[in-house]
């Protein structure tokens, strides 16, 4: 794409690729979790097994897939990284529905049935997502241009979090009360199926226009092709990268506060705040109510990049993160307050989600110029590889917490060790990882003069794609 003006349809277009990639992974993360452990009543030492197999899946799936983006030969109107989109996005969409179409009765199956749609979900969510990313920095050259559209890509990120979150309001009960009948669990799973045919919609009706109108004619090179590394060599010449070391594992620490939130939230609501009745309804208004700080709040997050760039107001904004998760830990039986502080975190979350793909997009232009060509899937499969490592970091912490309370178990009675391990869970967990990701920024080397000097340099070499 050339560096003039950006027209506001092709923004809005591009945008809207966040609708099924936010809505089907935090749909997966807001979900299944509460689903698979109160529901169908899976075993919290099983579910952590299951997280883990997974996250080996990762190590394999997620660098495999970004390097197979990277080397296919861009051929026909469809290009490559359209190509993988369009062949992923109605299996995905599907696999929102079939998460919760769990044969019940026999622990074993339950627990098999856990591993393989975990399993099919990340490989589709996976090609569909690396290769959205990927195509962000080569359509979007310039920082002002990834600014002015993630805006737009981060709005509709907030909206696609929302249209996941809504569906639970069908959930009622969200979770079973005590001793509940086989009829009771039925109609509870049916509940969670209906809201899962509303994601694969929603996910379907979205992708649609951005596929067909939201990406550029891809065009590559046979010599820029040639350029590109084999698969272990890109893994190779990625992992010794220390820029894009030091970046990922401060992502990797901010995924695990957004997989950690996401899971908890709905549990923490009900025993915690006491949120049993109309839980359902409280949840989707706190999360919505966030969410809604977080789009409005997107355009001051453009004046801190402007102000101080964006690794110091990432730093900046992470820090107060910290603070604001604070309020979690006092509150108890106090709805009200719990959607207000939800409400207040929606200013953390929404520069969180604003910084991380400029960032990573300058890491990729600076292994450009080392290579002569944009490696972008190959850098954003080792990212998700890395950062999926945050779903077991939160499942772990879970783990021991609720071993540590007596909650191995689903069970709708909780003392106050558990109510206790929610808070810690909710707060502590959290704030360990955000310092840590405030002072990997901290070493971070692209700012100030030398991301300057990288960007005029990379500017002398227009034929880079």
């Amino acid at each position: 794409m050339s560096e003039g003006k950006l027209s506001l349809k092709k923004k809005v277009l591009f945008g809207l690729s966040a609708i099924p990639d936010q809505l089907t992974y935090q749909g997966f993360s807001l979900y299944v979790f509460t689903f698979f452990f109160a529901v169908v009543g899976l075993n919290m030492i099983y579910m952590w097994i299951g997280y883990v197999v997974w996250g080996i899946w990762n190590m394999i799936n997620d660098p495999m897939l970004g390097a197979l983006s990277d080397r296919k030969r861009c051929k026909g109107k469809w290009g490559k990284r359209r190509y993988f989109m369009i062949i992923s996005i109605i299996p995905l969409a599907l696999m929102m529905i079939f998460i919760f179409t769990v044969p019940r009765g026999d622990e074993a199956i339950e627990f098999i049935y856990f591993l393989a749609v975990i399993f099919i979900f990340e490989f589709f969510y996976t090609l569909f997502d690396v290769n959205v990313n990927a195509v962000f920095p080569e359509m979007f050259p310039t920082e002002e241009q990834r600014a002015e559209t993630n805006i737009f890509v981060k709005g509709f990120t907030v909206l696609g979090i929302i249209f996941a979150s809504l569906p639970m309001i069908l959930l009622k009960p969200l979770v079973p009360g005590p001793s509940p009948t086989p009829t009771e669990l039925t109609q509870i799973q049916g509940n969670y199926i209906t809201a899962g045919i509303l994601l694969a919609i929603i996910t379907v009706v979205a992708a649609i226009p951005f596929l067909l109108k939201g990406i550029h004619k891809e065009t590559e090179t046979d010599e820029c092709f040639d350029k590109r590394p084999s698969f272990f060599k890109s893994l190779k010449f990625t992992l010794k990268n220390k820029t894009f070391i030091k970046f990922t594992i401060a992502n990797l620490m901010i995924w695990t506060v957004f997989n950690t939130l996401i899971t908890i939230i709905p549990l923490y609501f009900v025993f915690v705040l006491g949120a049993t009745d109309t839980s359902s309804f409280i949840i989707t208004l706190s999360l919505v109510l966030a969410l809604v700080i977080a789009a409005f709040i997107l355009p001051v997050h453009k004046f801190f990049i402007k102000k101080f760039g964006t690794r110091n107001a990432a730093m900046i904004t992470l820090a107060s993160w910290i603070a604001l998760l604070f309020p979690f830990v006092l509150i108890d039986n106090l709805l009200i307050v719990g959607v207000i502080v939800m409400g207040l975190n929606g200013f953390a979350l929404s520069g969180a989600l604003m910084y991380v793909d400029i960032l990573h997009g300058d890491v990729i232009d600076e292994d450009a110029l080392k290579f002569g060509v944009r490696r972008s899937a190959s850098y954003y499969g080792i990212n998700a590889l890395i950062h999926r490592f945050s779903t077991i970091l939160t499942i772990s912490i879970i783990a021991i917490v609720f071993q540590g309370t007596g909650w191995s178990e689903y069970n709708p009675v909780v003392g106050v060790d558990t109510i206790v391990g929610l808070k810690l869970i909710i707060f502590l967990f959290p704030a360990i990882c955000l310092a840590v990701a405030v002072l990997f920024l901290k070493l971070y080397p692209l700012h100030g003069d030398n991301l300057k000097q990288m960007r005029e340099e990379f500017n002398k070499h227009p034929e880079i794609k």
